[in-house]
């Protein structure tokens, strides 16, 4: 367990360990890193899910409680030691050693798929500065699922059919590794001087899109969406808890990516502060990223049921020989009203389309899709519209890469903190050799059926495993360490003992949450049967038509994925308590069985076994 060290000791430890530049650098990488594409994507799904501002409450509690304790408890113990996640476990105790593993095995695991969308990013990148959007004109009605599906994925109908390798996404993927490790070619030093463009842009983009984007029609209709309130949403059990997961994993909290960063800091400084600005200032970004995607949305409802209506006019305007221009969007309804009076049985017969604005905004998807194919069909209505696709995808490409800093950190900075590397290789050759691996490995994802696999990694690497570290992570620091011996700590490096706000979420009310949230979790997936959606190119409509059960050997790879991170927790373990059996053994085989020693050995034998 570690120990306040002597002042020149500290002061070595934090001449030798590489920093960097200033706390604005440190602050923006560690906002970079929990600040990404989940902001973007995740949380305005959520909130049209869940009724709008009414999901504010439940996600704002998580935040209060569960969240902003987790963040902090990582920025000290990484200040603190000036270790990453393995190390800072260890000196813990030898048996919490697995909880660090299980934390670079995970940022290892989303690393894989994370910069897989980064690839998918810079592919249309490229293709934004073609003029037509190339997206906007394809062999089916909705052009831009084809383009997404065909052009860029090229799916394969299904799961077990595997397809080949798509050499452009190879290419792409190939790209967006290369970028990674160029920016990251010198560690700390390289990653701070790329955080300055890649942690502020998303925020100047956003603020052009929200300016813009509230003078298209339809703005209101969106804004107001986003913020009714459903108080009935709230007796939903499933509300609450993908509130707190997202918070949770929104924050990056048990990847060890934060502990790596706050590593390399000096460890007198003000780490409450530091985690209450990162804290808000993520959840400030989810709600401004909800503005201008909701007010986009509404532009496109808008678009689709003026779209709707208009087709419903012609045909009724040839059916009853109306003059044209009679029948106008303004007195639709009037005029629908009329015809359903005095004729009913020829308006049925016609099947008109339902035209509902409230279903149109209602019609939202979340992860990829809102942003290759939502977005991607709303730009192409917007002026200008290569300028927006650019800058849309430039702010994804930020958001994209800042947080695989972190994920990459989260992977280096234990190893070489270990010292396993050997001495005569270059720290950017380790890196480099890293990012090679990663790259192999994630030529799945450019498979026919990578799309596939992508969604799997996402749903059972980023959910259980991530809940079970963050659990062990404050057990340990509360009961194992002692939050007593934390908080003299924290009084040290920051000049004030931690408030009874801290000290009763640290005991208390962050582990009952994570354990709630683990069990809820847990039945609520127990009782669904997984499924995934499967493209079918005769289908032009989003969701896909075709939702196919996963295959046995297929959920048998969900499961390890899930089990397979946190297994270490219990291996170290119980390989550390081996260990230090057989050093007692060894001992006891030594030590004179004397009686003047007898004491002694039993005091060595309890020193080895509980630290």
């Amino acid at each position: 367990m570690f120990d306040m060290e002597a002042e020149s000791d500290e002061q070595k430890e934090i001449t030798q360990r590489p920093k960097g530049d200033n706390k604005i650098q440190y602050l923006l990488t560690c906002i970079g890193f929990a600040v990404g594409l989940g902001n973007v994507w995740r949380f305005p799904y959520l909130c049209q899910t869940y009724g709008g501002g009414a999901f504010l409450i439940p996600y704002v509690i998580a935040l209060v409680f569960e969240g902003l304790p987790l963040l902090h408890m990582e920025l000290a113990i990484g200040q603190r030691l000036r270790m990453g996640s393995v190390g800072v476990w260890s000196s813990i105790s030898p048996y919490q050693g697995g909880v660090g593993v299980a934390s670079m095995l995970v940022s290892f695991l989303v690393g894989l798929f994370y910069n897989m969308i980064l690839a998918w990013i810079l592919w249309y990148f490229f293709h934004s500065f073609q003029s037509p959007l190339p997206w906007r004109d394809c062999p089916i009605n909705i052009s831009v699922n084809y383009f997404w599906y065909r052009e860029t994925l090229n799916m394969t109908p299904n799961i077990e059919t595997s397809g080949s390798l798509q050499w452009w996404l190879v290419l792409c993927l190939a790209s967006a590794w290369c970028i990674v490790y160029i920016c990251f070619i010198r560690g700390i030093e390289t990653v701070g001087k790329a955080i300055y463009a890649t942690a502020t842009f998303p925020y100047l983009v956003l603020t052009i899109f929200l300016i813009t984007a509230l003078t298209l029609p339809g703005a209101s209709d969106g804004l107001i969406y986003l913020f009714t309130l459903n108080w009935e949403t709230l007796k939903n059990p499933k509300v609450w808890l993908d509130a707190a997961t997202q918070i949770f994993f929104s924050l990056s909290l048990a990847f060890g990516g934060l502990i790596a960063f706050s590593s390399y800091n000096p460890q007198k400084n003000n780490c409450e502060r530091d985690a209450l600005i990162v804290g808000c200032v993520n959840s400030f970004t989810s709600i401004y990223a909800s503005i201008p995607i909701f007010v986009i949305l509404g532009f496109k409802a808008n678009e689709n049921n003026n779209n709707c209506q208009n087709w419903n006019i012609l045909t009724l305007t040839n059916a009853f020989n109306i003059g044209v221009g009679n029948i106008t969007l303004e007195n639709y309804g009037e005029w629908l009203n009329y015809l359903n009076k005095t004729d009913p049985s020829e308006v049925e017969s016609l099947n008109l389309k339902a035209c509902n604005l409230q279903t149109f905004l209602e019609e939202v998807a979340s992860g990829t899709g809102l942003a290759f194919i939502l977005f991607t069909e709303a730009v192409i209505e917007m002026p200008a519209s290569q300028v927006w696709a650019v800058l849309f995808f430039v702010m994804l490409f930020c958001l994209s890469l800042s947080s695989m800093f972190g994920n990459l950190e989260g992977v280096l900075t234990p190893l070489l903190d270990l010292h396993i590397v050997p001495p005569w290789i270059p720290k950017e050759a380790f890196t480099g050799l890293i990012c090679l691996i990663s790259f192999a490995v994630a030529l799945i994802f450019t498979l026919g059926s990578g799309n596939y696999w992508l969604e799997i990694f996402n749903s059972y690497v980023g959910s259980v495993p991530l809940l079970i570290i963050a659990f062990f992570e404050i057990i340990a620091v509360a009961y194992v360490y002692g939050i007593n011996r934390f908080n003299d700590d924290i009084e040290w490096m920051t000049g004030r003992r931690p408030n009874i706000y801290w000290q009763a979420t640290w005991r208390f009310i962050s582990p009952f949450m994570l354990l709630v949230v683990f069990v809820a979790y847990v039945v609520i997936e127990a009782e669904k049967q997984p499924t995934y959606n499967a493209w079918n190119p005769d289908y032009v409509h989003y969701p896909l038509a075709d939702v196919l059960h996963y295959p046995e050997w297929v959920f048998a790879i969900c499961v390890l994925l899930s089990i397979l991170p946190v297994v270490a927790i219990p291996l170290v373990a119980f390989y550390k308590f081996i260990q230090r059996c057989s050093l007692m053994k060894s001992m006891h085989d030594n030590i004179s069985v004397n009686t003047d020693h007898q004491g002694l050995e039993l005091n060595i034998m309890f020193v080895l076994l509980f630290n």
